[in-house]
């Protein structure tokens, strides 16, 4: 959706006669979050639970399983046992590196007003992501494929409420020591928003680095004076950090990119099995994570992130829009407010298909998301199965929630003239406000207008084939992927530059990831 949208179809109607179709002015771009962030817990249990993570760090340790990262964190202070690959973070350590984190700092996309305010109080939405299959109603369920992911990444891209990419799913048809380069190619000739770069060992990272760089025109100086990527960091709950994670917080940090350190914690299964111990298991991995990218190079930018729900316990299998992960979502916001770092949450959904209980599990943990006062929302829009898949029409149909809560997060006008005294006098007792002048001056531009949604009656709705919104997703996703034309700065010498660095690489070898 441009920034300007058009309301075609309606025609703004006078009382002398016609004028030209109204536009209706939107900025989904650059958000901020209009509500007061909910909360859970009170203050004295959120303390209680930030100085329980600390004294997990301080006693049980966590397991660090990168040479390096132990390396760091024991030149720090920490207590470090080879043997078991053990680490034991004193708190000291932690409250110092939360010190150095930047509370704020801005992500670059590909033109000015795609840069993203990253602190507290900021907004941007995600799609779904690290889904290793796709769906929809064309061709079915399948593995993910870089055809896919492109097809995803410019959905995306139509849509202004989505202000980051993400790693939508896996292009499994590409081999792992070459995905990066697909994938960071196909990132920035499809799109002008922030990309994602995967964190699988220093020289992907390093390859992905250098493509956005050249892409952009940058130095490496340039580059490293500024955020213009991310990565998101996953701990191995419970209590461990495997060696590609450590290394990607170690290498994006050294290189002035954020990591997103976001514990995924599945209570009764990966995490106690109440919200408190959950969130507390979570806030202590997290507090690992970010110590680590300030102890590579303090100052760097990094995001919080918890992502919690519970499990089925008949079945063991997640389950997403709980009251449960709503619970977790806010008592993390209140942790995110306590050390003042901007901060990642997730919507989810663990329906098999884009039907009722997909919008309601994905709208619940939205809102979760959204009153927690989150910084980013990812897994916003078309992850379906507990993130197994990204289904392209439940993208459509997410898409009306997320505009909808991009549209709350703009001023609503109550001047004299919105108060409307005149409306109220024209109108007499018993009448409608259909056709006086307050109306005819604003019905074209006044309300948003849907996506999928069909406010027809039944009657109509029924002359027009009594097509659901999975059918209108279907033929509006085909529609944009028609219409998709690539952003103004994916030129063609610029295509050249990626596709002569892919050459040289590829012929290197490529880069095999982290062990």
């Amino acid at each position: 959706m441009s920034t300007l949208t058009e309301n075609t179809g309606r025609r703004r109607r006078k009382r002398g006669g016609d004028t030209p179709t109204a536009k209706r002015t939107v900025n989904y771009r650059q958000l901020k979050n209009p509500f007061t962030p909910q909360t859970v817990f009170t203050e004295d249990r959120v303390a209680a639970i930030h100085d329980t993570s600390l004294k997990v760090l301080e006693e049980l340790g966590i397991k660090v399983l990168l040479p390096e990262a132990r390396r760091l964190f024991g030149q720090a202070g920490a207590r470090v046992d080879e043997d078991s690959q053990m680490v034991y973070i004193g708190r000291d350590i932690v409250t110092a590196a939360l010190a150095s984190a930047p509370r704020q700092f801005t992500l670059h996309g590909g033109a000015p007003d795609r840069h993203i305010d990253m602190q507290l109080g900021s907004l941007a939405f995600q799609s779904g992501a690290g889904a290793p299959n796709c769906s929809d109603m064309l061709r079915g369920r399948r593995p993910g494929t870089l055809r896919d992911v492109e097809e995803l990444t410019k959905l995306v891209q139509h849509f202004d409420a989505i202000q980051m990419l993400s790693p939508g799913v896996e292009p499994q048809d590409i081999p792992v020591h070459l995905r990066h380069y697909a994938f960071t190619r196909m990132q920035l000739s499809v799109s002008d928003k922030v990309p994602f770069v995967f964190s699988r060992g220093t020289p992907q990272a390093l390859d992905a680095f250098e493509m956005i760089a050249g892409f952009r025109g940058l130095s490496d100086d340039d580059f490293r004076a500024n955020p213009h990527c991310y990565t998101i960091i996953n701990t191995n709950s419970p209590r461990q950090i495997d060696i590609p994670m450590a290394q990607g917080l170690i290498d994006f940090a050294r290189h002035g990119q954020p990591s997103v350190v976001t514990p995924f914690c599945l209570m009764g299964a990966m995490a106690p099995v109440t919200v408190a111990g959950a969130i507390t298991l979570s806030h202590a991995e997290a507090l690992a994570g970010i110590t680590l990218t300030q102890l590579a190079n303090p100052g760097a930018p990094v995001c919080y992130g918890a992502f919690a729900s519970n499990v089925d316990m008949k079945s063991g299998a997640p389950a997403f829009g709980t009251p449960e992960q709503v619970k977790a979502s806010l008592a993390a916001g209140q942790l995110a407010r306590l050390i003042g770092l901007p901060w990642r949450n997730a919507a989810g959904c663990a329906a098999n298909t884009n039907d009722a209980q997909a919008a309601h599990e994905t709208e619940i943990s939205a809102w979760g998301a959204l009153l927690s006062g989150a910084s980013i929302i990812i897994h916003a829009a078309g992850w379906i199965e507990g993130g197994l898949t990204v289904s392209y029409e439940k993208l459509i149909t997410d898409m009306e929630m997320v505009q909808v809560m991009a549209e709350l997060c703009a001023a609503t006008p109550a001047e004299d003239a919105d108060i409307g005294f005149d409306a109220l006098a024209e109108v007499q007792p018993g009448g409608h406000f259909f056709g006086c002048a307050h109306t005819m001056d604003r019905y074209a531009t006044a309300f948003y207008e849907p996506l999928v949604a069909d406010w027809t009656n039944f009657g109509t709705w029924t002359e027009r084939g009594a097509r659901d919104a999975n059918d209108r997703a279907r033929d509006l996703w085909q529609k944009i992927l028609s219409d998709h034309r690539a952003p103004a700065n994916a030129t063609g010498d610029r295509l050249d530059g990626l596709d002569a660095f892919i050459a040289k690489r590829t012929g290197e070898g490529g880069a095999p990831p982290a062990d």
